[in-house]
């Protein structure tokens, strides 16, 4: 509801008699729609009207000619506008003071005149709002900024301060708190929630005369004296504060508050117009009565000051990550197609501290029809045009409040595959890599395939291990990712569909906590392997349910724990897991898992997970 048509709905509230005092804001908003079109003296917001071959000078001249002739214009009317209110006021708050007395001499009934002048009240709220509107309209379409310089200079009228009527107030809810507690002598019941003599309860006699709510947003380059200059003010005018945001750039602070106003002292304002031009800051606020917008203040509908205000959301985290740099090429076509999806971004954090700008956070509001199946392929395309990868997940409490992480062993937490690395040793690499290729592909049964690569291993000494083991090159940012997870208390596993004495070797390479993978069959004597495995094959639905036992055991959710793999055998844990992440995975992996890393370092699951490059740091220390 715009403005104009609430102060007329909320006019009728009020008695015949003060109609005709009332704000004029349909005229003064006429007046400025009419004469101030493309009159504006601040060029910079319609750069795009001129050009090379008008007559720069002549039109910026003529502009400033009209401005000259149309806001002094507005700002008389205006005037005449404000002093017929004051006027009015003074007038009421007079006949106030007199019934007061009355009132306090029991020659009147208190409530009566408390109702009068909580609608007095009213009245100046409903009426410095419109005035703060229209101020806001001129500067708009004028290019000037009078607004605060208007609003200071008012404050020296007597319904801005309004102090005289406050008194009034006070002495009225003192004696009807009176005659409460006289109503209650020798009672037990709650003297906080006693009858007044005309039925009403005394809590509600405080609180009944309604709240007033205003955005309050002050920016400048002293941040912790424009925060300390706004508080005072809030604190000075008894404000509750609702909820608050700050952001910061450099020196630069924004400060936004959203408060309700319990005493209705729109001396609030001049004294923050006044805090802006002591601290160089740029004041903005607007006034409204709580009924005023759809949303409920302090309730479980209400928006935050961070939040984007639209109904049907579902709030999600999308992390942006390029280890070479975030190029402007994609993170435009990122913001296009949050646009055309109608994706609102309601936080952006930095979470690297290099020299170029390499991962981003984004805080979504995301209409709740879309889910992120129906994007993957669209985030796929994206990511890969421009070999920066983008990993969406719910914002609960879940995301940071990870505990179990699962890996995949070869070419995840190590750069080889075991197989072909002890296949090289024996002479048969290229038939043994065949295999594994297919295998990975999803082109063959994983035991079907794991099966014929053991058979051609049968003869190999199993001194051969020993040997892969040294030669074995762990993946960058392996040892980082796992001394800062251990740090933070993560229970960490490897699941290998490899072997399990070179599972056993990274899990202590790396500190891990569980390793489980194939056992390779070998001679009676020990000394060569007979070409079998022993125990149950370590598949990808192995894979699965060790990563459910393993948090089982250790007391974890599945919402608490995140998977990291490469190969189609890792597809059914990554999907069990609440984070599957498909590190530097194969086509069809990426196609299915969750999330996707396409990044050198596993060191960036750290990102994924919520942890800033400060706070991986700091984990180091610990570890």
């Amino acid at each position: 509801m715009k403005y104009g048509s609430y102060l007329e709905q909320q006019k009728t509230e009020f008695p015949d008699s003060w109609q005709d005092h009332f704000l004029d804001y349909t005229m003064l908003k006429t007046y400025l729609k009419t004469h101030m079109v493309d009159t504006s003296v601040h060029l910079t917001a319609c750069p795009s009207t001129f050009k090379w071959t008008d007559s720069f000078a002549d039109t910026l001249g003529m502009r400033l000619e009209r401005v000259r002739t149309l806001t002094p214009e507005f700002i008389r009317m205006l005037d005449a506008q404000v002093v017929k209110l004051n006027t009015f006021f003074e007038r009421m708050q007079s006949e106030a003071q007199v019934l007061c007395k009355q009132a306090l001499r029991a020659e009147h009934e208190p409530q009566d005149v408390l109702n009068d002048v909580l609608r007095l009240e009213r009245f100046v709220f409903l009426n410095f709002t419109g005035v703060a509107k229209a101020l806001k309209k001129h500067d708009k379409w004028s290019g000037l900024f009078v607004r605060e310089p208007y609003l200071v200079r008012m404050s020296e009228l007597g319904f801005v301060a309004s102090t005289e009527l406050q008194q009034i107030k006070s002495e009225l809810l003192e004696r009807l708190g009176q005659h409460a507690a006289a109503s209650d002598a020798g009672s037990s019941r709650d003297t906080t929630r006693a009858p007044t003599p005309n039925g009403r309860h005394r809590a509600d006699i405080v609180s009944g005369h309604g709240v007033q709510t205003a955005m309050v947003s002050l920016r400048g380059p002293h941040g912790t004296d424009i925060i300390g200059g706004v508080l005072t003010c809030l604190s000075k005018h008894k404000c509750q504060i609702v909820d608050f945001s700050l952001s910061r750039l450099h020196h630069d602070v924004t400060f936004g508050v959203l408060v309700h106003l319990h005493e209705r002292s729109v001396d609030l304002f001049s004294d923050l117009a006044q805090t802006a031009q002591r601290w160089d800051g740029t004041l903005s606020f607007d006034v409204q009565d709580a009924q005023l917008k759809a949303t409920k203040l302090a309730t479980s509908a209400q928006y935050a000051l961070s939040e984007a205000p639209y109904a049907q959301r579902i709030k999600y985290v999308a992390t942006v990550l390029n280890e070479r740099g975030l190029s402007p090429e994609f993170l435009s076509e990122w913001l296009g197609w949050l646009l055309a999806k109608k994706i609102s971004v309601e936080q952006m954090r930095r979470l690297d501290k290099r020299t170029s700008l390499m991962c981003v956070e984004f805080r979504l509001s995301v209409p709740r029809d879309l889910t992120p199946d129906e994007v993957r392929a669209e985030l796929i395309a994206i990511s890969s045009a421009h070999q920066t990868d983008v990993a969406l997940q719910p914002d609960n409490v879940f995301r940071r409040q990870k505990r179990l992480v699962v890996f995949d062993m070869d070419s995840t937490l190590i750069q080889q595959e075991v197989i072909d690395e002890i296949a090289r040793a024996t002479g048969i690499e290229e038939q043994v890599a065949a295999i594994t290729e297919r295998a990975m592909q999803g082109e063959m049964d994983f035991g079907e395939s794991l099966a014929a690569r053991v058979a051609l291993l049968a003869g190999t000494p199993v001194s051969v291990l020993e040997g892969v083991k040294q030669r074995l090159v762990f993946t960058e940012g392996a040892h980082y990712l796992c001394r800062a997870l251990k740090s933070a208390g993560f229970k960490l596993a490897v699941i290998s569909g490899g072997f399990l004495p070179l599972a056993k070797h990274v899990k202590t390479e790396l500190g891990l906590d569980y390793a489980f993978a194939n056992q390779l069959a070998v001679s009676a004597d020990g000394s060569v392997l007979v070409g079998e495995t022993m125990g149950p094959v370590v598949d990808a639905a192995r894979k699965a349910e060790l990563l459910e036992v393993i948090a089982q055991a250790e007391g974890i959710a599945i919402d608490q724990v995140v998977a990291v793999g490469d190969g189609a055998n890792d597809l059914l844990m990554l999907a069990k897991a609440s984070l599957g992440i498909a590190f530097n995975a194969k086509p069809r992996v990426q196609q299915q898992a969750r999330a996707r890393i396409n990044q050198k370092s596993l060191a960036n699951i750290l990102y994924l997970m919520g942890y800033s490059e400060s706070e991986a740091a700091e984990l180091q220390l610990l570890g």
